[in-house]
């Protein structure tokens, strides 16, 4: 009986033990990391603007893009009122149908429509860019004196105060000055987050010094004793231990201000046939070097990417009551970000997402702060939070994500190393399937209140799942930090506890359940007023500007190739492979132009390129053509030259396209459905053209490889999400599956590739060579070739010139065709009196001359070039091995050009030149001189190598201190040519010469030029 007693007292002594502890135990205190209230238009101080019309665009039929961008034009020149507006463009009702984007380039443009759900706008066409574009030009930095060091130990993310040297800051700042502060990202502090490495022994993926370099954009609002004050917070915390920052002023010449897009629905065109189709727009709109600005009232429908997309020099914009829906994609990586933003200050509020996969997104380092409040994701494929790395100071106020997450984490290898995604950001009163809050480090810590779902993380945790007030922080904050704010426009939403009502209490709520269904977000947005004015003006009327269509210019390769009759004379440009980064500072230093790279939300070199872009860097640098190839592959996740199969679609950019369309069905190696090898992806062709058209203004060819080569041998990992192979593709191909790797590693399949008699790759190798001929048809400049690194066999190479020549009968077209391959198979070809005819350039590449002989591997070995390498050394080159490889072909077959791009091809670029080839590698500034050329043939003479026409004139290359050319006789003026910079010295010296022009005291590599009177 003692035992019983004694058991009780100390089980009764434990429980009061317990519940005395959890008395004790304090109540977590709310954890807030910044004030966010300064996102939006005008810091949210102000409302957005009615904004006058000033003019009026009525539907018409066909494309209405000329007329609509002609009254943004004629508005943008209108004088700015003393708020800064111009006016707005209000568009009538109907489906206003857009071959081209709208473009905003001014501030005080407002693009209105009559009725959000009667307005349309219809984007046509192929391209993946927005549908609107607002974009200023980049700012231009200035430093004042010295760059000004902060010099705190540590200023705490959320600051708006900064200490600063005294004997700076009376000097060189000033309140009202527009700042940037920049926080570089160092070693150090990448090491202490483990950022350095995302496992697996390769660091490749990790980030690296200057990746995530921070920069705030501020105004300074006070100075004082202690420093500056600014008038927004910074998001991350600044330490010298991790490298300090530092202060610039800056310029913003070139950034709009006072626009916005209101009223309307913006809508993709897409292809039927397609559940899944990317040809088509991708962006609602698109905004770029833009602060206090905005979007409200606008439906977006169709699209593959962003409704609305902000980019990384935005700020203080708003975006409100907008809903986005029936996206059209592939299911995958980069597809689908809804409500984007890389900017600062920028406010989502009021947003509806359906079916996209990061419906309120942060982007690659966003500075921050920005802030999604009153949104909704229904139907989420994927998480919202950021998708970037480091998208510091993001608050998630009333997000509820229908089915997917939000996440504050590190995301570690996702988008090939993104890493800790945010920092000092806040998840307040959201819902989601699972809400992840993680804090990188005691610095920068992250905080959630009021949430519900399965909550994981180390973030700092208060009244999880339970409701809490006040009902917004984001409209709490803005109430604290101004007396005049707007409104705040809330979805009323009853959180009293319902759990033990009285019986009348609960008929009433059961009748209420019964009579009024639930308020959802769509309604509330709906219920906004639209207050701007709708009234109509009179309406403009389209003129054509009238502007002359540009000259059609004529290319030849019989006998050289040249534009307008004028020898085209520069480098070959190769576009890149496969690698490729998306961060800015690559993007900004490494990064190289390509055509059918694509980045889905971002233009610019390294990312998606804008193709005047392009053919501006081949000219400025003096390229005379481009050589393209599609894609090593599709996917970035491949640069890791694993086989493996991928679990899902979340491929990385940046996209090597591919020249065929995917068809929607089916899943690929890649995890995005499965190509129609018969189908061209429109978007791959139209970007080709428009290359070659603007391209064609400056005498630059492109190159146009048929196939890639390497895809077929070396690396096993070129082959795995290649379209041909049959796991890939919905044509059947007959490729071996399990693919037979040798050792497991390596890949052989030009034997199966090449065979033109199997029956099923016939008709479609044979499909797929005209689709490269129809698609280009119209471009003079193009030359079509066999394949880039192409060492396939004869039997192969006579198919595909057989296959052109039908469809050059059938046509009536004559594009020009180049022979590149090994001098076996090229040989054999051009003996062909039929086929020879196919062929308008001969490209020496898979071969050369040089001091031991001739370097020449066979075609049709199953061995790629730089294979042939390893076992046939290449030997040495120079300028008599070049001139001797293109001097033979250019003997034997007159009416066709040759081109050399074999081995050190561009130090011989005058080689090419004196021996009659086309496209050297050299410069020369003489209209004159390069028509005349063109009919100049190479003359056999002593110390020198020249070139002649007896009606014209000579050009004579110096080798040896004497020379000595036979020459018609008579007057010449003698010119001679810097062969560095091909100035032709404008001091001639007239001669009278009788049959030869001879000289016992020059020297080598000297170019005259005897012009002919």
């Amino acid at each position: 009986m003692m035992e019983r007693k004694t058991f009780f007292t100390i089980l009764l002594a434990g429980c009061l033990s317990c519940t005395m502890t959890a008395q004790k135990k304090p109540k977590k205190e709310l954890y807030v990391p910044m004030d966010y209230s300064t996102c939006g238009y005008h810091a949210s101080e102000s409302r957005i603007p009615d904004v006058d019309v000033a003019a009026f665009v009525a539907w018409q039929d066909g494309d209405c893009s000329p007329l609509i961008q002609q009254a943004i034009d004629q508005v943008s020149q209108l004088k700015p009122n003393d708020q800064g507006f111009r006016g707005a463009i209000l568009l009538g009702e109907g489906r206003f149908r857009l071959d081209q984007p709208l473009r905003i380039t001014a501030s005080g443009i407002v693009l209105r429509g009559m009725n959000k759900q009667k307005t349309v706008l219809v984007k046509q066409g192929v391209e993946r860019g927005a549908i609107v574009y607002i974009e200023g030009k980049e700012a231009k930095r200035e430093r004042v004196k010295d760059t000004l060091f902060i010099t705190a130990d540590c200023i705490p993310a959320g600051s708006t105060s900064i200490p600063l040297p005294v004997n700076l800051r009376p000097y060189t700042l000033s309140v009202g000055d527009r700042i940037n502060i920049v926080r570089p990202c160092t070693r150090e502090w990448i090491e202490s987050l483990g950022m350095n490495d995302f496992g697996g022994g390769l660091d490749y993926t990790g980030w690296k010094p200057t990746d995530i370099d921070i920069t705030w954009d501020r105004i300074i609002t006070a100075i004082n004793g202690d420093g500056i004050t600014l008038d927004a917070p910074i998001t991350t915390t600044i330490t010298q231990q991790y490298g300090g920052a530092f202060i610039q002023k800056v310029s913003h010449d070139g950034e709009l201000k006072e626009c916005g897009i209101e009223n309307l629905t913006l809508e993709s065109a897409v292809n039927d046939w397609n559940s899944k189709d990317e040809d088509h727009c991708w962006d609602g709109i698109f905004m770029n070097h833009v602060r206090d600005g905005w979007v409200r009232h606008v439906n977006f429908l169709h699209l593959a990417g962003s409704a609305v997309n902000l980019q990384k020099h935005t700020s203080r914009i708003t975006v409100e009551d907008c809903i986005a829906e029936k996206p059209v994609s592939e299911i995958g990586g980069w597809r689908r970000q809804v409500f984007l933003t890389r900017g600062q200050q920028t406010l989502f509020q009021r947003c509806v997402s359906r079916q996209g996969i990061h419906d309120f997104a942060a982007g690659f380092c966003a500075a921050g702060p920005n802030a999604f409040v009153q949104c909704e994701g229904e139907e989420s494929l994927g998480f919202s939070g950021s998708i970037g790395s480091w998208a510091a100071g993001l608050l998630f106020d009333i997000v509820n994500i229908d089915g997917h997450d939000l996440r504050f984490a590190n995301l570690e290898q996702f988008q090939l190393g993104t890493g800790w995604n945010t920092a000092n950001s806040m998840f307040w009163q959201c819902t989601a399937s699972t809400i992840e809050c993680y804090s990188p480090d005691t610095l920068n810590r992250s905080s959630a209140h009021g949430c519900w779902g399965t909550l994981t993380g180390n973030g700092e945790w208060t009244s999880s799942n339970d409701h809490v007030q006040p009902r917004s922080l984001f409209y709490d904050q803005l109430e604290k930090r101004t007396a005049e704010h707007p409104a705040p426009y809330l979805l009323p939403r009853s959180t009293n506890s319902t759990t033990s009502p009285t019986v009348e209490q609960a008929m009433e709520m059961a009748q209420r359940s019964l009579t009024q269904p639930r308020l959802t977000m769509t309604m509330w947005i709906d219920s906004v007023p639209f207050t701007a004015s709708t009234a109509l003006v009179k309406p403009i009327k389209y003129k054509p500007l009238g502007s002359p269509a540009p000259p059609r210019h004529s290319y030849s390769a019989s006998p050289k190739l040249t534009k307008d009759g004028v020898l085209l004379t520069g480098m070959q440009y190769n576009i890149p492979w496969w690698n490729g980064r998306v961060k800015d500072n690559y993007c900004r230093r490494e990064a190289k132009p390509a055509i059918t790279r694509f980045v889905p939300g971002r233009e610019g070199t390294g990312w998606t390129d804008r193709i005047d872009s392009v053919v501006t860097f081949l000219d400025r640098f003096h390229f005379s053509s481009l050589e393209h190839h599609y894609g090593l592959w599709y996917d970035l996740r491949r640069i890791d030259h694993e086989r493996v199969r991928r679990a899902d679609g979340d491929v990385g950019a940046p996209f090597y396209e591919q020249p065929f369309a995917r068809c929607g069905e089916g899943t690929a190696w890649d995890g995005l459905s499965r190509y129609d090898l018969t189908k061209p992806n429109l978007w791959y062709w139209s970007r080709l053209n428009e290359f070659a058209s603007k391209a064609a203004e400056h005498g630059i060819l492109l190159y146009h490889q048929h196939y890639f080569q390497h895809n077929i041998l070396e690396a096993g990992a070129h082959w795995v999400d290649c379209p041909w192979r049959p796991v890939n593709n919905v044509n059947g191909t007959t490729f071996p599956e399990p693919v037979p790797f040798d050792g497991d590693k390596r890949i052989f399949l030009a034997e199966q590739f090449y065979n033109e008699q199997d029956p099923v790759l016939r008709p479609l190798h044979r499909q797929y060579i005209r689709m490269c001929l129809d698609q280009l048809k119209n471009q003079p400049n193009v030359v079509h070739s066999i394949s880039a690194e192409y060492t396939g066999p004869l039997h192969f190479t006579r198919f595909w010139l057989q296959t052109i020549a039908e469809w050059e009968q059938e046509t009536g077209l004559h594009p020009l065709i180049a022979l590149s391959c090994t001098k076996d198979v090229q040989d054999s070809l051009l003996a062909d009196p039929v086929l020879s005819k196919v062929v308008d350039i001969i490209d020496i590449r898979y071969w050369h001359y040089n001091t031991e002989g001739l370097w020449a591997p066979k075609g049709g070995h199953n061995m790629a070039p730089r294979q042939w390498m390893r076992k046939m050394p290449a030997g040495k080159t120079g300028f008599d091995e070049a001139y001797s490889a293109v001097r033979e072909y250019r003997d034997r077959y007159p009416d066709k050009a040759v081109t050399f791009y074999s081995q050190q091809w561009m130090q011989y670029g005058w080689a090419v030149l004196m021996a009659g080839g086309s496209l050297p590698t050299v410069r020369i500034n003489n209209q004159q001189l390069l028509s005349d050329i063109v009919q100049m043939s190479p003359i056999d003479s002593e110390g020198c190598v020249a070139l002649g026409n007896a009606d014209l004139g000579y050009l004579v290359y110096t080798k040896a201190d004497t020379l000595s050319v036979s020459v018609a006789a008579g007057k010449y003026d003698v010119y001679e040519i810097n062969t560095f910079s091909g100035e032709v010295n404008n001091e001639n010296h007239p001669v009278l010469l009788q049959g030869v022009f001879e000289s016992t005291n020059t020297r080598p590599n000297k170019l005259f030029w005897l012009r002919k009177l």
